[in-house]
């Protein structure tokens, strides 16, 4: 039997429009999307994988280390530019960037709370 693939994930977020800019500040482009008579929202394909943006009620997400937390991942080619990009949107920086056996690796906050780590190769390891 072969192994599943992720091909979707949805992003419910309160702003829209900063969750977007957060996202594009990562490289990833959106283009709009409406689906029958549901909500506006935005998709992007990276790879093989859908992320798609859409409306959702104000909240926050679990903190990370909780049950029901998820994290997800990037790998960008500059990190310290992308994290330049957020400081300028005033996004929350959890660790800054550092390097590990993985390559040089930082952990911000989207603007709806969710933990995104952020990796990029370090020349050093």
């Amino acid at each position: 039997m072969a192994q599943p693939s992720l091909n979707l994930i949805v992003i419910r977020a309160a702003d829209v429009e900063k969750s977007l800019a957060f996202y594009r500040a990562l490289g990833l482009e959106f283009t709009q999307e409406q689906h029958g008579s549901g909500p506006i929202h935005y998709a992007s394909i990276m790879r093989e994988i859908v992320i798609e943006i859409f409306p959702g009620k104000p909240g926050n997400a679990p903190d990370r280390r909780n049950a029901g937390a998820t994290m997800l991942g990037f790998q960008v080619e500059n990190l310290d530019a992308v994290i330049e990009k957020f400081q300028a949107q005033g996004m929350t920086i959890l660790t800054a960037p550092q390097d590990s056996q993985w390559g040089k690796r930082a952990v911000v906050q989207d603007p709806d709370g969710r933990a995104i780590e952020l990796s990029s190769p370090s020349d050093r390891l």
